[in-house]
């Protein structure tokens, strides 16, 4: 059986984004034959802390994934981060995936502490809250991805697909 994999994406932000670093990746995802899995994409979600998890929490219910692996921009950061946690206010939730065995043989890519304090903390806080407290079995994860160029776009790609492949075990 297939592994049910959701990923989800941000939309842009600010007017001088082209395009978000996060979308940018899923588009590059989605053009490989992946045949070990059955994904589901919600690309380009709205940069809004209330709607976001709604849309998420939404298609969880309905796709029942296996594994789901969050995407947000993280445009001064230069590798792929894995984030161990999200806040809200003084309530943490942490992931149930081992990073420290995740990350390794990561060309690109390390554990960070620190979602960022803005809508992608609120989503990722939102689906391990929701996963929590519906005693779900689903792998979740929040992954900060740095803006693409043609120096880092091979690396993270690569990375990113190593990720999925391992998180899926």
């Amino acid at each position: 059986m297939k592994t049910k994999v959701l990923l989800t994406s941000f939309d842009i932000w600010k007017p001088e984004h082209k395009s978000n670093s996060s979308d940018d990746l899923l588009g590059l995802i989605s053009a490989q034959e992946l045949t070990d899995y059955s994904l589901s994409f919600i690309r380009k979600l709205p940069v809004d802390s209330a709607v976001a998890p709604e849309i998420v929490i939404s298609q969880i219910e309905e796709f029942r994934p296996d594994v789901i692996i969050c995407c947000g921009m993280a445009e001064k950061r230069e590798i792929l981060t894995i984030e161990s946690q999200a806040n809200s206010g003084e309530r943490v939730m942490k992931t149930s995936v081992n990073l420290s065995k995740l990350v390794i043989s990561l060309d690109g890519s390390e554990i960070s502490n620190d979602a960022g304090k803005f809508v992608c903390e609120d989503l990722y806080y939102s689906v391990l809250k929701y996963l929590d407290e519906g005693c779900l079995k689903s792998k979740c994860i929040f992954v900060h991805v740095p803006i693409l160029t043609a120096v880092n776009r091979d690396v993270i790609v690569r990375d990113f697909l190593k990720i999925l492949s391992k998180i899926s075990w």
